[in-house]
């Protein structure tokens, strides 16, 4: 260990404190401190076994009542009532297990294809791993786009900036160099230091990891950065559903057991009715279902190559109606070809060439495929030359520096965009010789660029200036006075059938917006060569002149966004987000990073970089915008179907609580036993166990949809009090018309209970006429063995210890006679209620099931 904090000591001194050397560990090393300082986490990941996640099965306090009031009804010596009700709550709970554990190991399976990887020297190699498997003594190289995986001190750097605002707030980038800081200097004052959670914004460094996991600087203050990531609508809406249901279950439960025991009912008994009924009209499922339909949602993603980082992004992915994104690799095909080097006049040249190849292929920072098409060109001489020094990219400069020697003459070269470029010139190559870079000149320059960009072409500049070999390093005040020596043109063109995936997008509601950094012709040529026609344009100069409140409307009317800052790219986003969009938006650069966190739905690419796919909700496989259409249509599958349970669960419930309740009033009799009670509810969650997989209808795919908690509660005033209607009408019949004793009436509800929630789910899956939408083949099957269990109970062997007794045909005439009634009510009510409520708004949007 090192005297005193490893920042204010000598490199020599941290290397052997961590029993490590500038070419890093080797396998053996590494391997041991691995088994000594454990893995490379904040904190120890939480695993989910099965005995956990079956146990969290019976964390509802309901569930838990309920078990104790079983228990003492077996100490009263009940034991066959006592029995029969923990089978069928362990019955409950193996079935909401089994799908929640199958579902999270899909999901982290899912997860484990986009894990973040570090390059690391070990054994004298650069390797990638994974960055759980960085130990102190490991030498990590960063370039831009990393994100450091760990503390460590900086050995080697250059034109190094880190951007640690999640630690220290600081909202420029800082520098970061070799050296030695005080013991007592702050975070931010620790310039020699890279900290794990932060990333590299350009530039490159080597870093020797000193402290992982829970002892660096992010670690330990994590509880307090852990912040919970902002609800979702739909989250909102299903919690509020769910204290609005739990409140009205609570008093009537209440209200029930207090009556029953006021009309001299057995106590025990009409505790465990009420417990009982709490349970069956509690939606406990909700969650579980949700999570099954998200995570299985988030399988089928994956078959169509959408990876879901955050499944409860997959809600807003259903809801997107806009999405922003690049135009490179998205729109066109990503392949960058160099077009032409040309000199000031237009015509080609091979110095251009040979200047763009030097500073294309010595440069050592953020790859993109500009570089590598310049690389991929080759140039002849290139070998008489040598790298002296290099200036990085940044996106404020927008300039790529490189000095090199030949022989005893050094020369800077510089290329990027045209106005960048020519900001730092004086003169421009003219034949041998050159010329003063005057008005007239830079009108000629500025002409030719225009009518490149008119054709589609992205065009960057390249200026030389000799330098003093002597006066290294250098900085980017050495970028002036140069000579502008000529132009790069490269073409991208247009992915093939990008303009129909776009025409798809419009149907699905989707409206495209192309944010990006090239120059305003270059980008509205390309708007029409992908189908977004004659497009209204906003650059970021004229964006920054718009107060946010003109933003707010520019946004609506703007499809192309060009010559645009990372700033601007997040201000574009809050301003459509402020006027009520759900938007996406898709980036893979460093800079993309703010507008993933900024949108309501982030989407990265797998071979962007680290920082990008870390903010990222989504990654695609394959950055294409079909794959993402079909992820949209997938997510909108997920979102329709997680909504399908909500619709069953208020409307079934909310029924029941009614005629539970006033059944429970006028009987001289419990209307239903605890066993049974929990019977029904153990049936009837089978079929809504299938909803995950169910189809969906094109009407539910077509649009954007958000969910509406006033819908919902529409929804469960009309169809709750119609579902009571016929639980009375059941009632009067077996009662009144039937004559039917204890026995004969709770076997007939329990039948027409389950039928009927069986048959209406066909109604309400859907808000097409329910024998134009097939449901899927798992559900009516299920649907169907219930049934047929159902109506099999009451003459099986268990009919006496369940409390049941055969039923004559007519009795059965009867009830198949209501549920068909209920049926058909159902169907018409459905017909009237989205008529009514169906059109326009927010409303509409939700009420497609």
């Amino acid at each position: 260990m090192t005297a005193g904090p490893f920042w204010a000591e000598p490199a020599d001194a941290v290397l052997r404190s961590v029993n490590s050397t500038a070419a890093g560990l080797s396998s053996e090393a590494a391997q041991a401190a691995l088994g000594r300082v454990g893995p490379n986490r904040i904190r120890a990941e939480a695993r989910v076994t099965r005995l956990g996640l079956f146990l969290d099965q019976f964390k509802s306090p309901i569930v838990l009542i309920l078990i104790a009031a079983t228990i003492v009804s077996a100490f009263l010596q009940d034991w066959a009532d006592a029995i029969i009700i923990l089978l069928i709550v362990l019955g409950s709970a193996l079935l909401s297990f089994s799908q929640e554990y199958n579902a999270h190991n899909a999901a982290e399976k899912l997860k484990g294809q986009i894990a973040f990887k570090a390059e690391v020297l070990r054994d004298g190699k650069t390797v990638a791993l994974p960055t759980a498997e960085i130990v102190p003594g490991d030498v990590v190289l960063l370039s831009a786009g990393s994100l450091i995986p760990a503390d460590g001190l900086v050995l080697e750097a250059r034109d190094f900036f880190v951007n640690q605002a999640v630690l220290t707030g600081e909202t420029f980038p800082v520098e970061k160099q070799p050296g030695v800081v005080p013991a007592d200097a702050g975070l931010a004052a620790r310039t020699n230091v890279v900290f794990m959670g932060t990333n590299v914004r350009s530039g490159s460094a080597r870093a020797l990891i000193v402290q992982t996991g829970a002892q660096t600087a992010f670690g330990q203050i994590a509880g307090r950065l852990a912040l919970r990531p902002p609800e979702t609508e739909f989250q909102h809406g299903v919690r509020r559903l769910g204290y609005l249901l739990t409140e009205v279950m609570f008093l009537l439960v209440l209200g029930i057991f207090f009556f029953n025991v006021l009309f001299h009912k057995p106590p025990l008994d009409s505790l465990l009715f009420s417990i009982a009924l709490a349970v069956g009209l509690t939606p406990q499922l909700l969650p579980a279902i949700i999570n099954i339909n998200l995570s299985k949602g988030a399988q089928q993603m994956a078959q169509h190559g959408v990876i879901v980082r955050r499944l409860e992004s997959i809600e807003n992915f259903g809801s997107m109606d806009i999405l922003c994104t690049d135009k490179t690799g998205t729109l066109t095909e990503g392949v960058v070809q160099l077009d032409g080097a040309l000199d000031v006049y237009g015509e080609p040249s091979a110095q251009v060439g040979l200047y763009a190849y030097l500073n294309a292929s010595l440069q050592t920072g953020l790859a993109n495929p500009l570089d590598e098409a310049i690389v991929r060109g080759g140039a002849q001489g290139a070998a008489a030359y040598a790298k002296v020094d290099e200036l990085p990219y940044d996106f404020t400069r927008k300039r790529l520096t490189v000095v090199v020697q030949e022989g005893a003459a050094y020369r800077m070269i510089t290329k990027g965009a045209l106005d960048n470029v020519l900001a730092a010139c004086s003169r421009a190559q003219v034949g041998e010789g050159t010329e003063a870079l005057d008005a007239e000149m830079q009108a000629a320059i500025r002409q030719r660029y225009a009518a490149w960009s008119d054709q589609g072409y992205r065009v960057l500049g390249v200026a030389v200036r000799p330098v003093d070999g002597r006066t290294q390093p250098f900085t980017v005040a050495d970028e002036t006075d140069m000579t502008f020596a000529g132009f790069l043109l490269f073409f991208d063109p247009p992915k093939a059938g990008v303009q129909e995936t776009v025409r798809a997008l419009a149907r699905l509601g989707v409206r495209l917006k192309v944010i990006t950094g090239d120059n305003k012709l270059a980008a509205r040529h390309t708007g029409q060569a992908v189908g977004l026609g004659d497009a209204q344009v906003l650059t970021g100069g004229e964006l920054d002149e718009l107060r946010d409140e003109a933003l707010w409307h520019a946004v609506e009317d703007t499809t192309i966004f060009a010559e645009v800052d990372p700033n601007q790219k997040e201000r574009i986003i809050l301003a459509l987000k402020k006027r009520g969009h759900v938007v996406g938006y898709m980036g893979d650069g460093i800079n993309d990073a703010p507008s993933l966190h900024a949108a309501d739905v982030g989407i990265s690419v797998a071979n962007a970089v680290d920082v990008a796919k870390e903010a990222a909700d989504l990654v695609l496989l394959k950055q294409d915008l079909d794959v993402l259409r079909e992820g949209i249509v997938r997510g909108r599958m997920t979102f329709a179907n997680t909504l399908k349970y909500v619709f069953m669960a208020v409307s079934a419930n909310f029924g029941n609580m009614f005629s539970m309740a006033g059944a429970s009033l006028f009987l001289p009799f419990l209307p239903m036993l605890p066993k049974q009670i929990l019977l029904i509810n153990f049936l009837t969650d089978l079929p809504e166990m299938t909803i995950a997989g169910d189809r969906v209808d094109d009407v539910m795919v077509d649009r954007p949809h958000r969910i509406d908690i006033r819908f919902i509660r529409r929804f469960m005033l009309v169809f709750g009090p119609l579902s009571s209607l016929f639980d009375y009408a059941t009632f009067g019949v077996l009662l009144w018309l039937m004559k039917a004793d204890q026995q004969s009436f709770q076997t007939g509800w329990f039948i027409e209970s389950i039928l009927s929630a069986g048959v209406v789910v066909f109604a309400l899956r859907t808000r097409l006429p329910f024998l134009r939408s097939r449901p899927s083949r798992a559900m009516l099957l299920v649907t169907a063995a219930v049934m047929l269990l159902t109506l099999g109970l009451p003459y099986s062997p268990l009919a006496r210890v369940l409390g049941f007794t055969p039923l004559p045909p007519l009795y059965l005439l009867f009830i198949f006679g209501i549920v068909a009634l209920y049926l058909t009510a159902a169907e018409l009510t459905k017909r009237w209620f989205y008529r009514r409520y169906g059109a326009g708004g927010r409303e509409a949007a939700t009420g497609g099931l």
